[in-house]
């Protein structure tokens, strides 16, 4: 058993305390502030689910809002939504923003032509415009979904996922994440799907970014993993500083 392996599995060892503790830290945020609730996006994907899972254990099904937000998603993303709420006990709503990315994209086309990747980030940004509404009219806040790997790398969109008011999750990484989850009883076919960020067809997260989660969190956990992922994420690291900074201004 390598450095990685032996962190995992002192990782399992202690999830239950790692779990009672992110539960207290969502009280703190919402009970704390005098807040009432909390507002989820639900993705059909790992992170959301442990988010809204780590929400409904700390707050209670009542106080706690899943939004499922499809743009001409992939059906299995909407069958694991729903898969998740009823395991977890969750209030899953859905929003359809097809439509408003139909009528914005040719809009903004009329300046210039948008690229897949761009698209796909507007599908984020409209999602992140529906969590905000409904948690603007509840007086809730919205609960980031974004895991210790993806901030690493900036594998967020600005504006998008990587926008909201507190995050359980942050200091996990995707292997942990998988951990966490089996304990919270999500669904297997969550925990074992490919992580998609559900921007076009097909699109996967290892795919896009050019490595592994494996060779990513053994970067993070153990300070090392494959010379060429290495420099992949070095170089990402280094261009999405911004992402994980407040704004600059004088």
């Amino acid at each position: 058993m390598d450095k990685f392996q032996e962190h995992l599995a002192n990782y399992q060892i202690h999830v239950k305390d790692d779990m009672e503790k992110r539960i207290a830290f969502i009280r703190e945020q919402i009970d704390g502030n005098g807040l009432g609730g909390v507002v989820v996006g639900i993705s059909g994907g790992i992170d959301s689910a442990v988010t809204a899972a780590l929400c409904v254990r700390a707050l209670g099904r009542e106080r706690v809002i899943g939004v499922w937000i499809p743009a001409y998603s992939q059906a299995v993303h909407a069958e694991d939504s729903q898969r998740l709420a009823e395991a977890i006990g969750l209030n899953l709503h859905t929003v359809d923003v097809g439509p408003a990315f139909d009528a914005l994209v040719p809009a903004i086309e009329g300046v210039l032509a948008l690229g897949d990747k761009t698209k796909g980030n507007t599908k984020a940004r409209l999602r992140m415009t529906v969590l905000y509404a409904i948690a603007n009219q509840k007086g809730y806040l919205v609960a980031d979904t974004c895991n210790r790997s993806e901030i690493h790398v900036g594998y967020m969109t600005k504006g998008g996922d990587g926008l909201a008011d507190f995050n359980p999750v942050a200091s996990l990484t995707k292997h942990e994440i998988r951990i966490l989850a089996a304990e919270l009883g999500v669904p297997e076919s969550i925990i074992a799907k490919a992580p998609s960020a559900d921007l076009w067809e097909g699109q996967t997260d290892e795919q896009e970014m050019g490595f592994t989660y494996e060779d990513l969190d053994r970067l993070l956990i153990t300070g090392e993993t494959r010379p060429e992922a290495k420099e992949r994420i070095d170089y990402l690291h280094r261009i999405s500083e911004h992402k994980r900074n407040l704004m600059p201004g004088i």
